[in-house]
């Protein structure tokens, strides 16, 4: 899942991108309004987070902005504004949620994680694809019941390719999945991570294919079962 996070306080934006990042999820950090407007008019995000207090405008200006362009990702305010008058008009802007600084790292993983999985949002509870399960909440996959233990970027890939099963997922959006805007990403990158996903897929007896499209992407499909020959006449 890839969230934006607009925060002008650096030290802070760097402990909520370190924080969400553990949590298993791929974070773009801007300093305010404008930056925030070129970024969501580039990528689609899974979710926003952002400050009111902005130095170049307030950050309500922003959820209007969103709003208007049609976007319905979910929005989560962060702020020190704690009045009642201030959490209304958040919401009544635009904002799905409204958390008062400060605030501890595990409730915001877990309200960004509850927004995610609100009707027609990104994150449903469970997928499951033939033997293999992935558990978006405690973030675990499983074959067979069994514990498979991916890295952070192996799970963010799986999730991509388990929510569009059957269908190819491009290049592009699973490197937005699996990378923020800032981070330093070598060509053959994402070649690498898919590689080491079959191999701990095919490891673990998982009965699923993650498949090529030669220039496009990649699908995951389950396994087609071995057909067995009857008996020659």
């Amino acid at each position: 899942m890839r969230l934006l996070l607009v925060e002008d306080n650096r030290a802070l934006a760097g402990l909520i991108v370190d924080g969400l990042t553990e949590a298993g999820f791929v974070v773009d950090a801007v300093p305010g309004v404008e930056p925030a407007k070129d970024a969501v008019s580039v990528a689609d995000y899974d979710l926003l987070l952002l400050d009111l207090g902005l130095p170049d405008g307030d950050g309500i200006d922003l959820v209007r902005f969103v709003r208007r362009r049609g976007c319905g990702c979910p929005i989560l305010i962060l702020t020190a504004r704690g009045g009642l008058d201030d959490r209304v008009n958040g919401l009544d802007s635009g904002a799905d949620d409204y958390l008062v600084k400060p605030f501890e790292m595990r409730e915001l993983a877990a309200r960004c994680r509850t927004l995610l999985r609100r009707p027609g949002a990104s994150l449903g509870t469970t997928l499951t694809v033939g033997n293999l399960a992935f558990d978006s909440i405690a973030r675990e996959t499983t074959v067979d019941d069994r514990p498979l233990r991916l890295s952070p970027k192996e799970m963010n890939l799986l999730e991509c390719l388990m929510r569009r099963v059957g269908h190819v997922v491009a290049k592009p959006s699973l490197e937005g999945a699996l990378y923020a805007q800032s981070a330093e990403v070598t060509g053959n990158a994402l070649e690498a991570v898919v590689s080491r996903l079959r191999r701990r897929l095919a490891e673990s007896g998982a009965k699923v294919t993650v498949h090529t499209a030669h220039g496009i992407g990649y699908i995951l499909t389950p396994a087609q079962p071995i057909p067995t020959q009857g008996p020659r006449s």
